[in-house]
């Protein structure tokens, strides 16, 4: 057996979940598992947010690490539903190493892709849907409908300009949220300036990153915790400081 191409294999897919939003535990019993499939025994396995190690001996008594960086990366449970079931059944019946390495990288080909103009949607519904949760009524879902498809038109489009930075890019999106806002309800589109900030503000919330902190460090991942809720506060803190410094150009106007 190859084992160089079996270690690859078994980082592409830890890659995989980490980039899919997958908690720590997971990721990690998904790479072991998959490694005692194929008859190895005791694999390491340590991952944290942005990197993936994985080290095995070989029945000859080598041992092979590999380690791969993992750049920023979202949530996308579609993915992650593919590679868990992919992990799954290749640890039920372990094909061919080469079969394994096709079946995975198939998975991101297989995995559904939005146009811009469907995401650029679901930035705008979701706020128009979060208003009347906070109390807003119609009006107010069309302000934060409009509000929504600011903030996506700066993720998406806005990279070249804002740059690569999440905290700067969370707080820029954050001022043209409350800046679209207020001049929105200044112009009698919307009733309530903090109903409607807040409704185009929840899309910027880290809300998934966060539970995985507080998950990953009750379970004993306290590194890959920490730095997950390190993470989720300087988002809070740029969607903070981007909201004041909108509010702040919008009375200034």
């Amino acid at each position: 057996m190859d084992y160089d191409k079996l270690l690859n294999i078994s980082v592409e897919l830890g890659c995989k979940l980490m980039s899919s939003g997958a908690e720590i535990y997971r990721v990690e019993e998904s790479v072991r598992r998959l490694l005692q499939a194929y008859g190895l025994e005791s694999p390491e396995v340590f991952a944290i947010p942005n990197c993936v190690i994985v080290s095995i001996t070989t029945p000859e008594g080598h041992p092979v690490t590999r380690m791969r960086r993992i750049g920023s990366h979202g949530t996308d449970i579609e993915l992650l539903e593919r590679c868990n079931e992919l992990c799954r059944q290749l640890c039920v019946r372990p094909p061919l190493v080469e079969e394994a390495q096709a079946a995975l990288s198939a998975l991101s080909d297989q995995t559904r892709q939005y146009t811009p103009w469907q995401v650029l949607l679901g930035y705008g519904i979701a706020p128009a849907f979060f208003a009347p949760l906070f109390g807003g009524g119609a009006a107010d879902m069309l302000s934060a409908l409009v509000g929504g498809l600011g903030v996506g038109v700066c993720l998406l489009y806005g990279r070249r300009i804002i740059g690569t930075n999440s905290f700067f890019r969370t707080a820029i999106c954050s001022a043209v949220a409350s800046l679209l806002s207020l001049m929105q309800v200044r112009l009698g589109l919307g009733q309530s300036v903090d109903t409607v900030t807040i409704s185009v503000l929840m899309v910027l919330v880290p809300g998934v990153a966060l539970t995985n902190a507080m998950r990953e460090i009750m379970a004993g991942d306290i590194v890959s915790g920490l730095s997950r809720a390190a993470d989720s506060i300087l988002t809070a803190a740029a969607i903070a400081i981007g909201s004041a410094v909108g509010l702040a150009i919008g009375g200034i106007l």
